[in-house]
């Protein structure tokens, strides 16, 4: 079961996708793993993460996270699978700012869902890895019919001469436990800020500009509608104050702009559309010509919900006043 893809460098992180291309000498001395879909990298990952790398400093080991791609629940329950809060490269982009020495990403399919969380743990953590202690929480599970837990491989590592410490789960501003699982509720019902305290940063989509049908330059206030993966994890309809940022281009850095951002079927033109568009108003920056570039908006805080006008000039009315409050709200982040 080797992984389809060599090993490469992502920046600081070694990013390895192949098993038996790891570079000579990486775990010479062994290393600290955790394991986990880590979608998100919210609160409580980084808490953990954080346990990992400090560990492989003070045992002078190399700190690994093993995580799989793509998400196990879109191979097990594909129908079922939970929109991501992070893709592929959003996360490895969020793994550079936690230190951490190596991530391995698992090739997870039919076939590697049978594997058995014995042979697993010796094919991936002893083998390839050399684990010398390994970090996961307290309710993790893994392998074929979800019997890789804690107590598990705490006898594996009696067997290998590893050692598993377990890491209790980080409760948010509100008490309840961080999770993936929680925060994509919150997103999808729109509570942005809420989400974004458990994330520990603000909540981030990236997709295409595309051609829209031009309404909001027809009305005067000229939007970007940004095709994101179905597969992502949106915020629920409404208004949303957020930041608008341009990919890196021709040796300049990444470009940010203040934006209003409408998710919605906008229904003051139609009866029944049957998807929620993605459009942003770059505020103050109507002449941008941003067709078929790789956006990210970052959602701030929710405005208002979708709502139907009476007719343009209203509309029109709403939408000076989103523009303000928007501005207002980045104002004070």
């Amino acid at each position: 079961m080797s992984q389809s893809v060599a090993q490469v460098s992502f920046a600081s992180v070694h990013v390895i996708t192949d098993l038996s291309a790891i570079p000579t000498g990486l775990f010479a001395s062994g290393s600290v793993v955790t394991i986990g879909a880590y979608d998100g990298l919210h609160v409580g990952h980084r808490e953990i993460i954080e346990q990992v790398t400090k560990r492989a400093i003070a045992d002078r080991r190399t700190s690994v996270l093993v995580t799989f791609s793509p998400h196990p629940a879109q191979i097990l329950r594909p129908t079922e699978a939970p929109k991501l809060l992070t893709d592929r490269d959003q996360k490895l982009r969020l793994l550079e700012s936690t230190g951490i020495d190596a991530v391995v990403m698992i090739a997870f399919d039919r076939i590697q869902a049978q594997e058995t969380p014995e042979d697993f743990v010796k094919r991936v953590l002893v083998d390839a890895l050399d684990v010398k202690c390994l970090i996961v929480g307290e309710d993790f599970c893994f392998g074929k019919d979800r019997r890789g837990n804690v107590e598990l491989l705490t006898q594996q590592g009696e067997q290998y001469g590893f050692v598993v410490e377990p890491s209790h789960l980080v409760a948010g501003h509100d008490d309840v436990t961080a999770s993936s699982t929680y925060i994509r509720s919150l997103v999808q019902n729109g509570d942005i800020e809420a989400a974004n305290m458990y994330l520990g940063r603000q909540h981030e989509l990236a997709g295409t500009v595309v051609h829209g049908d031009a309404r909001g330059r027809t009305v005067g206030f000229p939007t970007a509608n940004v095709e994101v993966p179905k597969m992502l994890c949106q915020p629920g309809d409404g208004v949303y104050a957020g930041w608008y940022v341009r990919p890196a281009r021709d040796g300049e850095p990444e470009r940010v702009y203040p934006a209003a951002i409408n998710i919605g079927r906008r229904p003051t033109f139609y009866v029944d559309a049957p998807v929620s568009l993605i459009e942003a108003h770059v505020i103050g920056e109507e002449s941008l010509d941003l067709y078929g570039e790789v956006a990210k908006l970052r959602f701030v805080k929710r405005l208002r919900g979708e709502q139907k006008f009476s007719g343009i000039d209203e509309l029109k009315a709403q939408l000076m006043l989103d523009i303000a409050n928007a501005e207002a709200a980045l104002a004070q982040r």
